[in-house]
């Protein structure tokens, strides 16, 4: 593991002459799809995790302040014992090896998504101010996070290029998409809300992955954690946790006025951009970074999309272009 290892090399340096850690063990804790990586650490019936984000590829910064933002929220995230901002290093308490995704079955789904729902409702009540120093969820970014459907996904793995009618019709399906998330109303998104990301620890859940969070609209996280590309439910009991989120949250004052039907509109269509976008991610993460564990993801994203795309003709687009990679 560690032969020409640079990285892991200087951080095992840091943790027995900077932290001082008594002899320890250290291994691969989980994979990511970033550059980031962790290690569990252990050691005399002690466990922790050690974060190693490469300082040239990853920012540890937005992790730590995002960290201390969802800690007073009263969302369970790691602690941060020690850090090292120069070098790329953090020092986590340990929430175990018990995701969602694996722990997630018909008997305590019940159970395991009423804790997430209310753990998504603390997220989203962060206070206006915190909110405003938050990234904007903004049409920009929308925008460039479907655009990888086409490039990575349709142009570079399926080796489909759109004529000019079809690149239009799917264009205009992006700008409805934009109206859509842009018109819903603005909260903080953690932007990974899913199985992988969720731990079964108490209090319950744990949550991970969090540093990308932004300020957008307030049915993202509901989609990833209810529409998830690493496990599929039925629709039936989809709709039941939505309506459940619904009451939750009309009850804080996160929506305000809004009906079963308004939120489901903006969950379908919320859904649609999301997958768009984890779809040409899949994608690149095989062709640019050799991560092809990811295509087995594919189908399942790609379900979701043919299942919603034709209940609204301003998705045409979308629907044909799906046809042709059938």
């Amino acid at each position: 593991m560690e032969q020409g290892d640079t990285r892991l090399i200087r951080l095992r340096r840091w943790l027995s002459e900077e932290l001082d850690l008594p002899p320890y063990r250290i291994a691969p804790a989980s994979s990511d799809a970033s550059f980031r990586r962790y290690f569990r650490v252990t050691w005399e019936g002690h466990s922790r995790i050690v974060m190693d984000a490469p300082p040239d590829k990853e920012d540890v910064r937005p992790f730590l302040e995002i960290s201390r933002l969802l800690e007073s929220l009263g969302v369970h995230v790691p602690e941060v014992l020690e850090q090292d901002i120069g070098n790329g290093f953090l020092l986590l308490s340990d929430f175990g090896s018990q995701q969602y995704l694996d722990q997630l079955n018909d008997s305590i789904a019940g159970r395991l998504y009423g804790d997430a729902l209310q753990s998504l409702i603390r997220m989203q009540l962060c206070p206006e101010e915190r909110l405003r120093r938050l990234p904007p969820y903004d049409a920009p970014l929308l925008q460039t996070e479907m655009e990888l459907f086409r490039d990575w996904y349709l142009l570079r793995l399926q080796g489909v290029t759109l004529d000019d009618v079809r690149l239009e019709q799917l264009e205009r399906a992006f700008r409805f998409l934009i109206r859509n998330a842009l018109e819903q109303p603005v909260v903080l998104v953690h932007r990974d809300y899913h199985s992988r990301n969720l731990m079964v620890t108490d209090p319950n859940p744990g949550v991970l992955d969090f540093q990308d969070a932004v300020a957008g609209p307030v049915t993202y996280d509901l989609v990833s954690l209810l529409r998830d590309c690493y496990l599929r439910w039925p629709e039936r009991r989809v709709l039941e946790w939505v309506e459940c989120y619904r009451g939750s949250a009309t009850d804080a004052g996160i929506l305000r006025g809004v009906g079963r039907e308004q939120l489901l509109r903006w969950f379908d269509l919320m859904g649609v951009q999301r997958h768009l976008k984890a779809v040409g991610i899949f994608a690149r993460l095989h062709l640019r970074d050799g991560k092809s564990g990811y295509l087995g993801d594919i189908p399942r994203t790609l379900d979701y999309l043919r299942a919603v795309c034709p209940r609204y003709p301003e998705l045409a687009g979308v629907t044909a272009v799906l046809k042709e990679v059938a």
